[in-house]
C-alpha cells in the first residue's frame, strides 16, 4: 500500500473529494484505485476564518510498485509501513513459574494482556476492585463524601486513566508502531473506530469502563488470572533476586518475574519498596490549581465562527510559560467540555484531577496549571516528594472545611491577592463541592508568583484565560509519581533481578497511551527474561 500525507479538504467534503485528491495526487484513473483508508487525521485551524482537514491516507492502487519508483522524490508519498505487532516470545508447554503483575491500570492490563498472548498465564494483583465496583465507591465518595481509601480515583481496575479525559496521544518514540497495538486493542474492546485515525484521539470515562471489563476478559480467556483486593505488602528477596510477595491478607506467591506497574499513587508501596532496599530515586513532578471557563470561551478562541462544528468538537489548549523566578507553568491533563473531580486515595487530602465523557459536552473546559518543581525543593529522602504532596493536600483539605470540598478562587481575586467571596458566570464543577477563599497559602510562595505571572501570559495566547470570573481549585498534586525506581536495559531494577518496573507509578510513564506502551516493552522484557532463564 501506498501512504499519502497532507491531503488537505475543507470541513464539509464528501468522499468523492477524497478520492478525487488521491487520483490527482497519483496521477491515476478511477479504474486504478482500489481502496483508500483514513490512517490520520487532523485539523488545520491556524486560520480561524478557514480551517481545513488534514489527512493521511493509506491507498491500494493496482500499480503500487509503479508508483512508489515514480514518485520515491516525494516525502508525501511512501510506502506504507508495516504496523503489526509481532511477538518476541512463546511460552514453553512446561511453564514452570508463572510471572506477576501488580496493578491493572493501562501499564498492567497491558503486560498481562501482551504475556498471557504469548502464553504465559500471568497472575495479576490489583489492590482496589472491579471497575463497575470501583466506579460505584468512586460516585459514592463526590456524592456523599464516604472514601474508601482501597476503591477510588487512583485505585482499582483501570487505573487512574478511568475517571479521565482518556486521551490516547503520546509523545513518545514509537518506532515499533506499539501504539498501534493498544489502539486496536483498545477498538476491539468496544472503543470508537475514529481512535485510530484522529490525531487528538481520546474515549472517556464511560467507555473506558465496559472497555476495561472486556479486556480483563480476554485476558483470562488466554488463561490469565486476575485478583482484586490484592494490596501486595512484602516483597521476598534473596541474594539480590525477587522471588515472591506476601498479600495483606497474608497469602503469599511465588514468583521470580513481577511487574511492579503500580500508579502514581501508590505511596505505601513506595515505602515498602524503599524499605527493602529496592533502589528509588525522587524525581521531578507539579503542582498548582485545575482552572475551569466556559468551554465556549475555549471554542471561540480556537475556531472562530466555526465553534461548535461537529467535526471540530470541543477544542482543548497547551500552554506553557518560562517565568521570571526560573519556574516553567504549563497546563495538563486539560479536559474540554468536563468536570473537576475529587481524586484523594487518603483521608483528610484533598487532591483536584479532571475527567471527560467521550462526548465532551459537559458546560466547562477545565485543565491544570501547574508549577515544576524538583528534588531540590524536597532534598533529602528519596520519598520526600510524598511527603511534599501530602503537606499540601492536608493544607487544601483545611482550607475547603476539611470535609473534602476544594478551596476555590476566581481568578481576578486570584491575582489581586484577594480572597473571593461569591462565585460569577463560571461554575466550578469539582464534587463533593467547594468553599470560596484565599488559595495563596496552599501552594510555596514560589508556586503562588508563577502562577500569577503565568496566567496574564496565557490571556496573551487565549483572550479571556485570565479572565475575573474563571476559577481555580486546588489542589493539583498527583501530575506523576514522585519516584523513579531505576531499571537497566533489560527492563529490571537495578539492584534487584526479576522485578521490573513499570508505568506510571515507576516513573517511566505519563497517561494511558504511554503506560499501556511502557507495558508491552515490560512484558516483552519479561518473556526474553523467563525464557533466558530456562
Amino acid at each position: 500500500m501506498i501512504r499519502i500525507s497532507n491531503i488537505k479538504l475543507p470541513l464539509e467534503h464528501s468522499q468523492e473529494a477524497l478520492d478525487a485528491q488521491v487520483l490527482s495526487c497519483l496521477k491515476i484513473s478511477p479504474e486504478q484505485l482500489v481502496n483508500t483508508t483514513v490512517f490520520r487525521r487532523g485539523i488545520d485551524a491556524r486560520n480561524k476564518k478557514s480551517i481545513f482537514l488534514m489527512y493521511t491516507l493509506d491507498v491500494e492502487t493496482t500499480i503500487d510498485d509503479e508508483l512508489l519508483a515514480k514518485f520515491d522524490w516525494d516525502p508525501n508519498i511512501r510506502k506504507t509501513p508495516d504496523m503489526a505487532y509481532k511477538f518476541v516470545a512463546q511460552a514453553s508447554e512446561d511453564l514452570q513459574e508463572r510471572p506477576v503483575v501488580v496493578g491493572f491500570g493501562p501499564c498492567g492490563i497491558f503486560v498481562g494482556l501482551i504475556l498471557a498472548e504469548m502464553g504465559y498465564k500471568p497472575i495479576i494483583l490489583d489492590r482496589g476492585k472491579e471497575v463497575r465496583e470501583r466506579t460505584k465507591d468512586t460516585f459514592g465518595f463526590w456524592r456523599k463524601k464516604q472514601l474508601n481509601t482501597e476503591s477510588n480515583v487512583q485505585y482499582g481496575e483501570g487505573g487512574a486513566g478511568t475517571f479521565s479525559d482518556g486521551k490516547l496521544s503520546t509523545q513518545i518514540k514509537d518506532k515499533k508502531h506499539y501504539s498501534r497495538k493498544v489502539l486496536n486493542e483498545f477498538v476491539d474492546a468496544g472503543a470508537p473506530a475514529e481512535i485510530l485515525y484522529v490525531s487528538k484521539p481520546h474515549i472517556g470515562t464511560f467507555k473506558l469502563v465496559s472497555m476495561v471489563e472486556k479486556m480483563r476478559a480476554k485476558i483470562i480467556a488466554l488463561g490469565g488470572e486476575i485478583r482484586f483486593g490484592a494490596r501486595v505488602d512484602d516483597l521476598h528477596l534473596e541474594d539480590g533476586q525477587v522471588t515472591g510477595l506476601t498479600l495483606a491478607d497474608g497469602s503469599q506467591i511465588k514468583s521470580k518475574h513481577i511487574a511492579l506497574a503500580i500508579g502514581h499513587s501508590a505511596r505505601d508501596t513506595f515505602e515498602m519498596i524503599h524499605d527493602k532496599g529496592v533502589y528509588v530515586e525522587a524525581k521531578p513532578f507539579s503542582v498548582g490549581f485545575r482552572v475551569e471557563h466556559k468551554q465556549s470561551l475555549i471554542d471561540k478562541n480556537y475556531y472562530g465562527e466555526f465553534a461548535g462544528h461537529p467535526t471540530l468538537g470541543a477544542a482543548d489548549y497547551k500552554l506553557v510559560h518560562h517565568c521570571n523566578n526560573g519556574r516553567s507553568v504549563y497546563s495538563f491533563c486539560m479536559c474540554p467540555g468536563g468536570t473537576v473531580v475529587a481524586a484523594t486515595s487518603e483521608e483528610n487530602r484533598v487532591v483536584t484531577n479532571g475527567m471527560s465523557q467521550y462526548s465532551r459536552n459537559e458546560m466547562n473546559a477545565n485543565s491544570a496549571i501547574v508549577v515544576g518543581i524538583d528534588p531540590s525543593d524536597y532534598p533529602g529522602h528519596p520519598l520526600a516528594g510524598i511527603d511534599f504532596q501530602r503537606k499540601l493536600e492536608s493544607a487544601a483539605f483545611k482550607l475547603g472545611g476539611e470535609n473534602y470540598d476544594a478551596p476555590a478562587q476566581l481568578v481576578g481575586d486570584f491575582l489581586k491577592g484577594e480572597s473571593s467571596e461569591a462565585l460569577g458566570e463560571v461554575e466550578p464543577s469539582y464534587k463533593p463541592g467547594i468553599k470560596l477563599t484565599d488559595l495563596s497559602g496552599v501552594l510555596p510562595g514560589y508556586c503562588i508568583d508563577a502562577i500569577r505571572e503565568a496566567l496574564p501570559a496565557f490571556n496573551r495566547k487565549i483572550k479571556g484565560f485570565a479572565m475575573d470570573e474563571a476559577t481555580l481549585t486546588g489542589v493539583e498534586t498527583r501530575t506523576s509519581s514522585p519516584i523513579c525506581i531505576k531499571r537497566d536495559d533489560s527492563l529490571q531494577s537495578l539492584n534487584t533481578r526479576g522485578l521490573f518496573p513499570a508505568g506510571e507509578g515507576a516513573g517511566y510513564a505519563g497517561g494511558i497511551m504511554s503506560a499501556a506502551i511502557d507495558g508491552i516493552k515490560v512484558a516483552e522484557a519479561m518473556a526474553l527474561s523467563i525464557n533466558g532463564d530456562k
